[in-house]
């Protein structure tokens, strides 16, 4: 264990300066998808990726009451035995409606989706490409499986199209994308990456986590935003983005798809999910179908909310406002931990984020909009960030 002391040691350091943990926050009573009670304080949510406001939806909880009342509280089992339910081959059946696609699987949750699906589908000899800055599922996901791996750096179209180049023209080659990257918000060029990735015979997964719900004309992610539903190979999610609970899913229409869940180790050994989940999966994905409305507040409240701060003068992760994802990058550690703490005294909530979660020597709060943010909530989140930044010095 005495490899961990520096870990300790430095997170000590952080304690004694007499900040609370960022990375300990407890909720001790959640009033609505934007409001929670911390430290006894009413406290604006602005960092839980519950972009589209489902976790209390009215018929959401009520399919996940009925499930509960009916199939008990879980499964004891893995969905390769007794872990299937009525329940799980409803969601699955919602994900194909949803995507429009021949093919759904449903893991435990979005990391076990990556795991699952990358380790699977590349095998020795052949290759996963992936961009630098991809998520640790992605990662991982790479390190259990047998495929050699190769990285781009992060969104270069040129630089994907170089390494590509650089590959056995018969080698099985994957190549992963995300359609939101979290640290930053910032999207993919996924119509030119696609068209290299294709180019050189590979096939295509993109990450959609951080962009189904209201990405594209059906909300099914950046991928079908920019026109690709016919190009990529493989979408994996998350049911604890958008949907508002927790799991995750690959979706395609490749006609051996199915073949994966006799080879996929993250989803053969591992319990499924409770069926009072996968109740409130299904009901929310068939809602967020037609959930134009709330599509729009949220768009709304990413640029009223990235307008405002970059007007203030804060430096931000876009030059736009690309996704739900709004990073406001800081000077180092001290700095965002005393912005964040000055920010959570007043009220507010948001996630800090540091290495290696985030780039090499970047330090940002990380704000994640939701749909049923209020205009008038809009507005007090920038005066509070109008506040702790002058008093904290990160704008004038």
């Amino acid at each position: 264990m005495s490899k961990f002391d520096g870990l300790i040691a430095e997170r000590q350091a952080l304690l004694d300066s007499g900040v609370t943990d960022p990375f300990a926050i407890v909720m001790e009573q959640v009033k609505s998808p934007t409001e929670a009670v911390i430290k006894g304080k009413d406290t604006i949510l602005l960092g839980t990726y519950n972009y589209m406001g489902m976790t209390f939806d009215a018929d959401v909880i009520a399919a996940g009451h009925a499930a509960l009342d009916q199939f008990g509280s879980g499964t004891n089992g893995s969905r390769m035995l007794n872990g299937t339910f009525q329940d799980h081959m409803e969601v699955e059946q919602a994900l194909r409606d949803f995507y429009g696609v021949s093919g759904a699987i449903v893991f435990s949750t979005g990391y076990m989706a990556n795991l699952g699906m990358i380790s699977t589908l590349a095998g020795k000899g052949e290759y996963v490409i992936l961009d630098a800055d991809s998520h640790a599922s992605i990662y991982d996901g790479c390190k259990q499986g047998n495929a050699e791996i190769v990285r781009f750096r992060h969104n270069d179209v040129n630089d994907l199209d170089k390494r590509l180049g650089r590959l056995p023209a018969e080698a099985g080659k994957l190549v992963v994308l995300e359609g939101v990257y979290s640290m930053l918000g910032d999207i993919a060029p996924l119509k030119e990456m696609v068209a290299v990735a294709k180019k050189h015979g590979c096939m295509v997964l993109v990450d959609e986590a951080h962009s189904m719900g209201f990405f594209g004309p059906n909300g099914r992610g950046v991928y079908e935003d920019q026109g690709l539903e016919d190009q990529v190979d493989f979408v994996v999610g998350t049911f604890s983005k958008s949907v508002g609970t927790v799991g995750g899913f690959c979706i395609s229409s490749h006609p051996k798809f199915e073949a994966i869940r006799l080879a996929c180790r993250p989803y053969i050994f591992t319990a499924s999910l409770p069926p009072s989940v996968v109740a409130t999966a299904a009901t929310s994905i068939r809602k967020l179908m037609t959930a134009h409305e709330k599509r729009a507040r949220l768009w709304d409240n990413a640029r009223r909310m990235h307008g405002g701060l970059k007007e203030m003068g804060f430096r931000l992760g876009t030059e736009t406002p690309d996704s739900a994802i709004i990073a406001v990058i800081l000077e180092d550690q001290e700095q965002a931990v005393v912005m964040w703490q000055a920010l959570l005294d007043n009220g507010l909530y948001v996630n800090m984020a540091r290495p290696p979660a985030t780039p090499a020597g970047t330090f940002l709060l990380r704000c994640s909009l939701c749909a049923e943010h209020t205009p008038e909530q809009i507005e007090r989140i920038l005066g509070m960030f109008r506040a702790a930044g002058q008093a904290v010095g990160v704008i004038g």
